[in-house]
């Protein structure tokens, strides 16, 4: 019988959301009583290309449920660089651990290495295709602030054509009823035609705009990500428009008092430090929530939870 693995965000339904966010609110009443679910339990970590964030959240994750951490953390040290095929590298380490998390460069190299393994594999990022355990870290800290995840007005700024966060957070609320989407950002880094399209299927309601004043007022939520210079076509563009999406005091003086302002981070200048102490921030508390949601994904694909 194969495991179950987590590659796709939609791999899990609204229910499975549900429970692994259920149980993830238990880890965070009462996180003494997970500390030994996983004794004698190995998580495989490997990440093909650099990662601090999901790395570090995976490992400690592991650790805080009694469990053992092996892996690599780069491509230069693997068998990889020999010319094994990850396929072989993946059928390997499944006799070595119990689960594995993955990160690698290619799209679909998640998909690829599922069908080889033989303990349940965790996609922690492919490339620019997708990255669920952060959609599920999103998740959490919507639920956890907004303490539900349906009738809200959702502002996504920044690169919505490249953030694979972006796209996958999209996809996972679009779930829920009466969520609707702002979508902020230059003409040069729309979100794709082809989460247009989802969101025409379902008949979910979206607008784009290219200021954050315009729609401050309106957001329930919002989630910055970074206006990257190297994607425009030309410097002017750039400078005309990137201080658009630099999130400071002042942009948010027509704020709602119970605005969410989340943030999959690294930031490089997109969000200033002196928003840091607003109430309304809550990124760094997000990284906090991704261990939780990771400790909480690893007990119920080893079949510790309700999926």
């Amino acid at each position: 019988m194969k495991p179950r693995n987590l590659i796709n965000i939609t791999d899990f339904t609204p229910k499975d959301i549900e429970a692994i966010l259920s149980l993830a609110e238990k880890i965070i009443k009462s996180p003494e009583d997970f500390s030994h679910s996983c004794d004698g339990k190995i998580l495989g970590t490997l990440f093909f290309e650099p990662s601090t964030r999901t790395r570090l959240s995976f490992e400690s994750a592991m650790n805080r449920l009694g469990g053992s951490v092996i892996g690599i953390s780069e491509s230069g040290s693997s068998s990889t660089t020999k010319g094994e095929s990850l396929g072989d590298t993946i059928h390997t380490v499944s006799h070595y651990t119990d689960i594995i998390a993955m990160r690698h460069p290619l799209e679909g190299s998640a998909t690829l290495a599922s069908q080889h393994a033989e303990v349940p594999l965790i996609n922690a990022g492919d490339g620019g295709h997708q990255h669920p355990t952060q959609t599920l870290t999103d998740l959490l800290t919507i639920h956890q602030t907004k303490h539900d995840l349906d009738n809200h007005v959702i502002g996504l700024c920044g690169d919505l054509k490249f953030g694979r966060t972006v796209h996958s957070l999209i996809t996972a609320m679009s779930a829920y009823p009466n969520n609707r989407f702002i979508l902020i950002s230059p003409e040069e880094l729309q979100v794709p035609d082809y989460v247009k399209h989802f969101l025409d299927s379902k008949n979910i309601a979206y607008e784009e705009v290219e200021r954050i004043e315009e729609v401050i007022d309106r957001l329930d939520i919002l989630y910055m990500t970074r206006v990257q210079r190297e994607r425009f076509f030309n410097e002017a563009d750039y400078v005309r428009l990137k201080d658009s999406y630099i999130l400071d005091n002042e942009k948010l003086k027509n704020a709602k008092e119970d605005l969410a302002i989340l943030h999959p981070l690294p930031r490089v200048n997109e969000i200033q430090p002196e928003v840091d102490d607003d109430p309304r921030a809550v990124y760094f508390d997000q990284v906090g929530y991704g261990v939780i949601v990771r400790m909480s994904l690893i007990l119920s694909l080893l079949g510790m939870g309700e999926l």
